[in-house]
């Protein structure tokens, strides 16, 4: 492994190529952020583009950060960093999700508590504004782990979850996006002639809080063109979500399916707890077991002392971090 030092951050690239960040010191609180991975071409991403996109992420990370700079918990932190996501079409969750099949929007949103293991999901939502929210609530005010859509969005309107019309989500991008991937579907083209930012785009955030406490949280649209009712890794617990203040906090992204075959997020944290690796040292392995199986993406996980991962094994991923001094970066390509 090649490391390169720069203030407090250590700067690793793996034999494989994948590449992260970790503390070298042990941080008060902490914030990671990620807006999807894959196949980023710096080529077709004008200047301008680039900038919205380095915008969205620092906002993201500006609202986790006033939470944790206050002493506010880690789930209000991750919460909040990822509403900004869910409200900025650039990312694929909440307004800008991309659509199914169907021309229609399903979203899927979970979040948990390192400290109580508590967690809450929601899927395949079609009139939510903001699923993240939605899920916190159902951890906090419900003895359900998991609801999807009708009995999702019954839930949200009982206790007064803002709800928006399906064109709420609509934006040209994502609708020019499904008809390319149809097409290329129509000649028999491999998926690769369409671009990753086409067809998926999680995002998410991992933070700890100055008491300690670990919290992640994931929101998605899923993948472009998938079908009604297909459900990803994001919303699964252990596989594209997971926190525990003994370990670490992971939320991913990529290809979903292979991230659930690999029970990629709580194969990390146990990677931690039974062979005493670093949140670096285990979210490398269990990428690199994500690519053999066939998957490509990325994660970000952070652990109870403020030690990073942010791992990817595609060209890019939108991604950021803040720690306690308010130092924020930002970064996109490899």
């Amino acid at each position: 492994m090649l490391c390169h030092l720069r203030d407090a951050w250590t700067r690793c690239i793996s034999e494989d190529g994948e590449l992260g960040w970790t503390a070298m010191s042990n941080n008060q609180f902490g914030l990671v952020i990620h807006g999807g991975a894959g196949a980023i071409d710096r080529k077709k991403l004008t200047p301008k583009r680039e900038e919205e996109y380095r915008d969205a992420l620092e906002q993201s990370l500006k609202a986790g950060f006033e939470v944790l700079s206050r002493g506010g918990p880690s789930l209000d932190a991750v919460e909040a960093a990822v509403r900004v996501m869910e409200d900025d079409p650039h990312f694929n969750a909440g307004k800008g999700a991309v659509f199914t099949s169907a021309g229609t929007h399903e979203l899927d949103a979970c979040i948990m508590d390192g400290k109580t293991l508590k967690a809450g999901a929601v899927v395949s939502l079609k009139s939510i504004r903001n699923p993240i929210s939605l899920a916190r609530l159902l951890m906090e005010e419900s003895p359900h782990l998991m609801l999807d859509c009708a009995g999702a969005e019954a839930f949200a309107k009982e206790h007064g979850i803002e709800s928006v019309d399906q064109k709420y989500f609509f934006t040209q991008e994502r609708w020019d996006a499904l008809q390319r991937v149809q097409e290329a579907a129509r000649k028999g083209e491999n998926n690769f002639v369409v671009s990753d930012q086409d067809r998926h785009g999680t995002v998410g955030a991992v933070a700890v809080d100055q008491a300690g406490n670990l919290a992640a949280a994931t929101s998605t649209g899923g993948m472009t063109n998938k079908r009604p009712g297909r459900v990803g890794d994001s919303p699964i617990i252990g596989a594209g979500t997971y926190a525990n203040n003994a370990t670490c906090a992971v939320s991913a992204t990529g290809d979903g399916e292979y991230f659930i075959r690999a029970t990629a997020a709580h194969d990390i944290s146990a990677l931690m707890e039974y062979r005493g690796m670093s949140v670096e040292q285990a979210s490398q392995s269990v990428l690199e077991k994500v690519r053999k199986l066939g998957g490509t993406g990325g994660l970000i996980a952070i652990d109870a002392k403020g030690g990073l991962a942010l791992l990817f094994n595609t060209n890019g991923m939108y991604r950021g971090h803040v720690d306690q001094a308010g130092k924020f970066v930002v970064d996109i390509y490899r």
